[in-house]
């Protein structure tokens, strides 16, 4: 049977009868379990994808026997590569398919996992469901996952009732878009229905046209680049027939012409939109309009580079072109992009924490400040902790974090606990060398404190501190611990690393004292005390960022000024973050041997 289809829209459906849910960017599937435990991946065109992805198979085969009286089993969904939980990577997943040699597919499954998020169930044993209505299977589809533990390359895509709160995640997120469906809808192939509709999350930017191919219709959209032209890719569809006929006269009537190919100065501009740009083209570009009034001078790289980043309304946008980091360059509009480009990343650690910034509103040569306090001037959308006359900023969202860099919010401090808690929620140890050029050391003493964690059965992540040093952090459950307790646990392993290396590393807190070694700082995990936040970017020359690790990348050639505002994105989404399963497996850390040790 083919799949049924979405509608395509530009307007979200209200009311009772309609569900909504993220629209992901992958290849759609249909996902087969069979009794004989064969598993089997099939695109929208037929296309077998089973040995493509082979982690969906190994997980699919894992969870069998708890849903024997299943199968065989049919569900519809979305196979894809996740950046987070409502982003996915279609360039990854475009990667994957083309794969065609075994050792590079499974190198690939293990760098860059897949994802089957199933929307639809069709089938279970021999009961077809497609003329049940949607909610009916969706109850069923939710029978499935309920029986199902270890999901880790399965997983359901939720749905809600309410398209502003979807539409939300969508857009903070930089989702694809939202589809909404009919509940009482049957599964019918093809678009001959009036039940699903896709919207898509378009960027809408702005740039010249200054080349007509006859051949294939399509234009050249561009951008200054200081003062040079740049192609960022090509768009032909989207202008009704008087305006796309007048266009194209344009170019015919008053363009140079070189093999079949029309040129003009700059002078035409318009706007477009599309679903991301990535490596000079445009994702599914199409007209909006003509833009006669603007001036091709505005129609800058800095400029499209916020129009992608699709920073809020609300938030503001001050000057951008002011710059902040001379040596490399960054501008505020930079920090701006960067903070709205990572934040899916970096809110899991700032949200329901009392935050501290560094504010640094003329960059990193100017005047820098401390806040922590709500300044009586913040939009209604911050959200505060009140302590006594006081107010707490806490960062929730996407807007807040955003809202704060444009007012010169540098750097992100967060304490160990939640704002209204008093238990720790992770362990942290500062690995201080006593500047970048002894890096090396903060190297050997991470490499010296892992194993002793794994001993003690610990999972633990690393990063670097953004300035000079790295930072190890021990997720745990809230409660679990004092910070009485992690303070002699801390102690311990301070202790312990600095009496085995005596001439490397101290924790003499007196930096005269230190003489050129490393300053294990176990004090600074305390309650209220701060640590910079994982992804927050620091007041350095260079633009640096602290910056999450994957632990084998902790060796010789490791270096902070490796990781800046202008690479990290590109970083997090073409590796995945490093550490997203921090909280999962904070609520799962065997605390046993700490326990004793501090309890002893």
């Amino acid at each position: 049977m083919e799949m049924m289809k979405p509608i395509a829209s530009s307007d979200v459906p209200h009311g009772d009868e309609w569900i909504y849910e993220v629209k992901y960017d992958g290849f759609r599937c249909i996902l087969f379990l069979e009794k004989n435990g064969e598993v089997r991946l099939t695109s929208k065109n037929k296309k077998d994808l089973t040995s493509n992805f082979p982690e969906i198979v190994v997980s699919c085969q894992k969870l069998a026997s708890t849903i024997i009286e299943m199968l065989p089993l049919k569900l519809d969904g979305e196979l894809v590569v996740l950046n987070n939980a409502y982003q996915s990577n279609f360039t990854w997943i475009q990667k994957r398919g083309r794969l065609k040699n075994s050792d590079s597919i499974q190198k690939a499954a293990k760098h860059r996992p897949a994802t089957f998020i199933a929307f639809d169930i069709l089938q279970e044993k021999n009961t077809p469901y497609s003329n049940h209505t949607l909610i009916k299977r969706k109850e069923k589809l939710q029978a499935f996952f309920e029986k199902v533990e270890n999901r880790s390359h399965i997983k359901m895509i939720p749905y809600d009732e309410n398209p502003d709160k979807t539409w939300k995640q969508i857009v903070d997120y930089k989702a694809e878009g939202i589809i909404a469906k009919r509940k009482t809808s049957k599964y019918i192939a093809g678009k001959k229905h009036q039940d699903w509709f896709k919207i898509k999350n378009w960027r809408t930017i702005q740039g010249i046209l200054t080349h007509y191919d006859a051949g294939n219709g399509y234009y050249s959209f561009r951008v200054y680049d200081n003062k040079q032209l740049i192609e960022i890719g090509k768009v032909k569809h989207g202008l009704d027939t008087d305006a796309a006929n007048t266009l194209k006269q344009l170019f015919l009537t008053n363009g140079e012409v070189k093999k079949n190919v029309y040129s003009l100065p700059p002078a035409v501009c318009a706007s477009i939109h599309t679903l991301d740009l990535y490596k000079d083209e445009l994702r599914e570009p199409e007209f909006v309009k003509l833009l006669p009034n603007t001036r091709p001078e505005e129609c800058t790289i800095e400029k499209l580079q916020l129009d992608l980043a699709m920073i809020p309304e609300r938030v503001g946008v001050s000057n951008s072109e002011k710059l902040f980091w001379p040596i490399n360059h960054f501008t505020k509009g930079d920090l701006l992009c960067y903070i709205r480009e990572i934040s899916p990343y970096m809110l899991p650690f700032t949200r329901n924490h009392a935050i501290t910034f560094i504010r640094c509103p003329d960059g990193v040569d100017g005047e820098q400040f401390y806040q922590k306090h709500l300044p009586d001037y913040a939009p209604p959308f911050i959200d505060h902790f009140s302590q006594e006359s006081d107010k707490l900023i806490i960062c929730n969202h996407m807007d807040s974090l955003v809202w704060f860099a444009n007012h010169g919010a540098m750097e992100y401090h967060v304490p160990f606990q939640f704002v209204d808690s008093s238990f720790p929620k992770e362990i942290v140890f500062d690995l201080d060398p006593p500047g970048r050029e002894r890096f090396d050391l903060a190297i050997q003493a991470a490499q010296l404190i892992k194993p002793i964690l794994d001993d003690l059965g610990l999972v633990s992540f690393v990063k670097t501190s953004g300035n000079k040093g790295l930072q190890i952090h021990i997720p745990i459950r809230e409660e679990s611990m004092t910070y009485d307790e992690t303070a002699i646990f801390t102690q311990a392993i301070a202790y312990t690393v600095e009496s085995a290396y005596p001439d490397l590393f101290t924790t003499e807190r007196m930096k005269k004292k230190r003489n050129g070694r490393l300053y294990i700082d176990y004090v600074q995990h305390a309650k209220d005390k701060t640590i910079i936040a994982p992804y927050s970017p620091r007041r350095t020359d260079e633009g640096t960022v602290a910056t999450p690790l994957l632990w084998e990348e902790v060796q010789e050639a490791l270096r902070p000024e490796q990781f800046t505002i202008g690479n990290v994105v590109e970083r997090v989404q073409t590796l995945g973050c490093p550490w997203k399963d921090y909280f999962t497996i904070g609520e799962k850390q065997k605390l046993d041997k700490v326990l004793r040790l501090v309890r002893a």
